[in-house]
């Protein structure tokens, strides 16, 4: 496999329903700066030098004059669009769907534009300096097109006491990705968490449970197999749910594993995952971040 630098795909599409506002452009800290800011300042030191937002046109004045032209500095930039109609030939929007197409989806919108490996993270989601090091380091390593890597948190770290989350829950044999599951509708249950797909019945899930935050390791070539992929999934989903079927990340992963045309190392993270799902978990983030500057793990001033 031919080896190009690692780019950075940051997802910012989503609008943030639940949050109420568009949670990528809420600043976390007093010098107005937000949670992609740390990510990116932690890629950097890890020696990432390009990255591609993928954004909504809807988005784009905002988001270039308030992240990416600051960034422009660091890195290479590219400005993706996720947008309802990109879709295989043949298919067309449901006339009332509005919500986009999901994480695969979105990732699925780069093809074209570079042919590298590649690493996927949420624009609203704090990973961590660790991840960063870590997925960097197996992106420049790695030689195998088929193997792809995973950033695994624990799942007492990743849940709000303001509602639910979705995540996927992962297993794991001899440091490899064996299956994701996703679980939509996850709640805590003080260091534990339980799961519901009914709202009725609720199934208890470990706190210690490995869950996939959207932080994968990709090759090139997993840009075409997303693409390949869905059809088979709005040919399934789009008669069941036209509104608000979406086509995850794991759910492309699931398939390559079970049809042994790829595998997943998981990559051990000792970092404490921060997010903004809902307007309420705001402020333990801001604290948490507060409390890694006091540590002297980030600057005062990030980007000086």
């Amino acid at each position: 496999m031919e080896h190009s630098e690692p780019v950075l795909v940051i997802l910012a599409a989503g609008m943030g329903s639940r949050f109420g506002g568009m949670k990528q452009m809420t600043p976390v800290d007093d010098e107005g700066c937000f949670i992609i800011d740390y990510s990116l300042y932690d890629a950097y030191r890890a020696g990432f030098r390009r990255v591609a937002f993928v954004i909504k046109h809807a988005i784009e004045a905002q988001f270039r004059e308030t992240i990416g032209r600051r960034m422009e500095r660091y890195f290479k930039v590219d400005y993706v669009f996720q947008e309802l109609d990109r879709l295989p030939e043949g298919y067309r929007v449901p006339a009332e769907r509005k919500k986009p197409w999901g994480t695969a989806h979105a990732v699925a919108c780069c093809r074209g534009v570079f042919d590298a490996p590649f690493a996927v993270i949420n624009a609203d989601d704090f990973y961590g300096r660790g991840a960063f090091e870590t997925v960097y380091r197996f992106l420049t390593e790695n030689r195998d097109e088929h193997t792809y890597c995973m950033v695994g948190y624990r799942l007492r770290n990743t849940v709000t006491e303001f509602g639910s989350v979705a995540r996927g829950i992962c297993s794991v044999q001899d440091g490899y990705l064996t299956g994701v599951t996703e679980r939509t509708k996850i709640f805590q249950r003080g260091s534990d968490a339980a799961y519901t797909e009914d709202d009725k019945t609720f199934v208890p899930l470990s706190g210690d449970t490995l869950v996939s935050m959207n932080f994968f390791g990709f090759t090139p070539r997993f840009l075409d197999e997303i693409w390949a992929q869905f059809p088979h999934f709005l040919d399934k989903s789009l008669p069941e749910n036209p509104e608000k079927c979406e086509l995850y990340l794991p759910y492309i992963v699931n398939n390559e594993l079970q049809a042994g045309t790829a595998q997943v190392r998981m990559l051990p993270c000792s970092e404490v995952w921060h997010g903004v799902t809902y307007h309420e978990d705001l402020p333990s983030v801001v604290s948490a971040l507060a409390a890694l500057r006091a540590q002297g793990v980030y600057p005062a001033r990030l980007w000086e």
